[in-house]
């Protein structure tokens, strides 16, 4: 079953995505910062990351998870309120977007896309 990371310091959010991702049988972890990627098991087949977390920068984690042999290759989507925000995420590195709120198709669509193309 594919595994999709969901980092997003939004509760609510989490738990939506995680339902969605779910109903679509999709494997979900979730977690609410980015402290998850010290100590990951099992390396996800996607990350859906936040691009604001409180207290971190998402994009700083892009970057650092560019940097890892382990998580270099990973497909990273950046999901953001910030409209901006999809102008830039090739930028830093992430291979896809996904603007808040978010239309499920629209989500489940660039899922899809990002882990077929990667």
């Amino acid at each position: 079953m594919t595994k999709i990371l969901v980092v997003d310091d939004d509760p609510a959010i989490l738990e939506v995505i995680q339902l969605i991702l779910e109903d679509n049988n999709y494997d979900v972890e979730t977690a609410r910062s980015g402290r998850i990627f010290d100590d990951l098991k099992r390396m996800p087949d996607l990350i859906l990351l936040d691009i604001l977390l409180s207290g971190e920068d998402g994009r700083e984690i892009v970057k650092r998870l560019r940097r890892n042999d382990k998580t270099k290759k990973v497909p990273i989507v950046m999901i953001s309120a910030h409209p901006s925000a999809g102008d830039t995420f090739h930028k830093i590195g992430a291979n896809g977007f996904v603007s808040k709120p978010f239309d499920i198709d629209d989500l489940l669509n660039t899922v899809k896309d990002n882990l077929v193309t990667n």
